[in-house]
């Protein structure tokens, strides 16, 4: 068995058993398979996919490659809450302090940005001081005192996920089922999770813009998620303009502090915070359907144990509580540019991937891997999905660095303001339920 002869196996879209697999991740893992055969081999997974049996072996070994957490006994199952990738989704900064909140652990292990999407951790660290760096006994002994941490992947932690990860962004084969299956799940079981509310993003600024591949990835992560012992529901949600009122990484933070005071909320970010944390209640067993999950959190969110709770995790991973009071200590940004709509309607937002895409070029996010983040960098919407908006109106703000100008990004920024006659969609399309 050796690597080349895998990798033209699976070229000619050949069936890998699980030994041919776990091969490859182990020797990938190991550095016993150069990295451009790695690289060779998740692109002819890209293009010719595996089958349900090999992607339950890929992320079986892939969670086999390190250790994994050994969590204590907690009345309600451990549950986490997981998205495919949006622009402007900030949900996880509100939706863990809540459920934690309400009595159900949350360990949350999380990655950075990917493609044109933003990463929870960059975001994180906007936050001075804020630590992603947690030790396995740091997160276990946080998980026992506040009941939630978000962290990324130590190096010990699903090795193969951390090597995967970045060679995809870097190579440009992101949207593949199964390696986006293996990557989050694999992460998931090592957490010790064993209840999973899924965000599986489509639309035009998703990695799965197409819906019934969108469908197909979260069909097998609910199925492939069983098979290692964890309840999962998928939800599929538009991503095809920004979430909420902001995108980028501090900006997004300053939204999250603000929707945790119920100051300035967008509406269809609180619903979608309470469904998914609803569905997280239900899969922990802590409530019997997820409207009780939402009414439960609705009760909790209004209480304002979801904002203390989220300053207990600031202060536990060395970030100054005191942002939740002055938010003005994140990075603020050097110069801001409005934007205005050209023509008269209905606002149905700004076009996600294409923000993304700005955001991203603009040092918000990376175009290589391991580069910095300008955490200053971001696009903030002024009128309200499905608002009345009139040619001329100031509809959007662009931040960034002293250089920004009209010239290098008026004209661009145009093109993102998507205003029509006809009312908005909702974001919530559909749901794959463990139990159907």
């Amino acid at each position: 068995m050796n690597a080349k002869a895998l990798i033209r196996k699976k070229r000619d879209r050949g069936t890998l058993d699980e030994a041919e697999i776990r091969f490859f991740v182990d020797g990938a893992v190991a550095g016993k398979i150069e990295r451009y055969q790695v690289t060779a081999f998740l692109m002819a997974v890209f293009f010719a996919g595996m089958t349900p049996e090999e992607t339950a072996f890929l992320t079986r070994a892939m969670l086999d490659s390190g250790e994994s957490l050994v969590l204590p006994g907690f009345n309600l199952q451990p549950t986490d809450k997981h998205s495919t990738g949006g622009v402007g989704d900030k949900i996880s900064f509100l939706v863990a302090p809540l459920v934690a909140a309400a009595g159900v652990p949350v360990p949350m292990i999380s990655g950075r940005s990917l493609g044109h999407t933003g990463g929870t951790l960059d975001k994180l660290e906007s936050i001075p001081g804020f630590r992603t760096d947690l030790s396995t006994e740091e997160m276990l002994g946080q998980l026992e005192r506040i009941g939630v941490f978000i962290t990324g992947q130590t190096e010990t932690l699903v090795p193969a996920d951390r090597l995967f990860y970045a060679l995809r962004d870097a190579a440009s084969i992101v949207e593949s089922v199964p390696l986006i299956t293996g990557s989050i799940l694999s992460k998931k079981a090592a957490a010790g999770v064993r209840g999973l509310a899924l965000d599986v993003k489509v639309g035009a600024g998703a990695f799965m813009p197409d819906r019934e591949r969108g469908r197909e990835l979260a069909t097998t992560l609910v199925s492939v998620a069983g098979l290692l012992g964890i309840r999962a529901r998928a939800h599929l949600t538009g991503m095809d303009h920004v979430l909420g009122r902001t995108a980028g990484n501090a900006i997004e933070i300053v939204e999250s502090i603000s929707a945790l005071r119920r100051e300035q909320l967008d509406p269809e970010l609180e619903d979608l915070t309470l469904e998914l944390g609803g569905s997280m209640l239900e899969l922990a067993g802590a409530c019997a359907s997820i409207a009780a999950g939402r009414e439960r959190l609705d009760q909790v969110w209004r209480s304002g144990a979801a904002l203390e709770r989220f300053s207990a995790l600031l202060a536990q991973q060395g970030a100054d509580p005191g942002v939740v009071d002055h938010p003005d200590r994140l990075p603020r940004p050097e110069r801001s540019l409005e934007v205005r709509t050209s023509s008269d309607g209905t606002f149905h937002g700004l076009r996600a991937r294409e923000v993304g895409e700005w955001i991203t070029e603009c040092g918000g996010g990376r175009l290589v891997a391991g580069a910095a983040v300008d955490h200053r960098v971001g696009v903030e919407l002024l009128a309200r999905r499905g608002e009345t908006v009139h040619a001329g109106d100031v509809v959007a703000r662009l931040h960034g660095r002293a250089d920004l100008s009209p010239e290098s990004v008026g004209a661009r920024a145009a093109t993102w303001v998507d205003v029509r006659l006809e009312p908005i969609s909702p974001l919530q399309e559909a749901v794959v339920d463990p139990d159907r």
